[in-house]
């Protein structure tokens, strides 16, 4: 068993990352006339100038083609009472189904799809792509966005418990 600095018993390593804020966003993807949409929460602002957000991405995911090819993507902020939108997106393979059939949703200026009932929404340009480890990092320039529901509390990734079975891909110990 490893030890803190303290001497207490060192947290679960997944239990540490589930900590770390981050919100549970539904990133749109087009290309040409082929959308989808995914669940995401690896998306931060990096940058004031300029204005610049990092999309972290599993290039092995069925939207990964429609992100690139497409040039962009939208991102949909999820309220704290969607998580079944959360679970919709992110459990649910494009390979298999139309994860949009059945959902309100809106193309953006690209045509990549834009939830409805987002409490806001961003539409980005890809500026660059870097690899990092297992995923790759977008780099992507807003070019347009709203807050639809300004009085309503985004979801956090903390708030979605063990929707995505990540805690199998964590090491046993830092």
């Amino acid at each position: 068993m490893m030890l803190t600095e303290t001497g207490s018993p060192m947290p679960d390593v997944a239990d540490l990352f589930r900590r770390l804020t981050a919100g549970v966003y539904v990133v749109g993807v087009a290309d040409g006339e082929r959308r989808n949409a995914f669940t995401a929460a690896w998306l931060t602002q990096v940058s004031f100038e300029p204005l610049l957000l990092a999309l972290s991405v599993n290039p092995g995911h069925a939207s990964y083609p429609l992100l690139v090819g497409g040039g962009g993507f939208t991102v949909s902020v999820l309220s704290r009472d969607q998580l079944h939108l959360a679970r919709h997106f992110g459990t649910r393979s494009a390979r298999e189904t139309d994860k949009l059939a059945g959902i309100a949703w809106r193309p953006g200026r690209s045509g990549a799809p834009i939830l409805t009932q987002a409490v806001a929404f961003l539409e980005c340009r890809i500026t660059q792509r870097v690899r990092a480890g297992d995923h790759e990092i977008v780099l992507a320039s807003p070019v347009a966005g709203e807050v639809l529901l300004p009085d309503a509390i985004p979801l956090t990734y903390a708030d979605t418990g063990e929707l995505d079975g990540s805690r199998e891909l964590y090491p046993a110990s830092l």
